[in-house]
């Protein structure tokens, strides 16, 4: 289990990082075509959900393989689990179901990860 939670790990910071640096590397009109919901946000919005994703996609992997503070770990996964929440919110007030059920997908791995990171497979 713990080899299998690596693997979610690694596959959703790599998520994270992708789409969090699409977020803060591109403005709003090229972000647009992808995803559609940038248009009833602001550009410092945009780019401090980027942020958070960056932040998330860090803290999913780095305390544990440095081993300096791997509590954040799971913390990380809270985090990633909110921002996929409210981007599920987002979504269905827009009518955008698949994009929603999508984001459960990664609700449901965040929520493996910290609570395999909290409980039996802790660092």
């Amino acid at each position: 289990m713990t080899v299998f939670l690596w693997i979610v790990q690694s596959l959703l910071a790599v998520l994270f990082q992708t789409v969090g640096t699409m977020k803060l590397l591109r403005t709003r009109a090229q972000l647009a075509p992808i995803f559609a919901w940038v248009e009833g946000f602001s550009d410092n919005v945009v780019k401090g959900l980027g942020i958070l994703e960056i932040l998330a996609g860090v803290g999913l992997v780095l305390p544990a393989a440095v081993n300096v503070a791997p509590v954040l770990v799971p913390l990380a996964a809270l985090g990633g689990l909110a921002l996929a929440a409210g981007g599920s919110v987002v979504h269905l007030r827009r009518k955008e179901t698949p994009a929603a059920a999508i984001n459960l997908i990664f609700i449901t791995l965040l929520a493996l990860v910290a609570w395999g990171r909290f409980g039996p497979y802790h660092f």
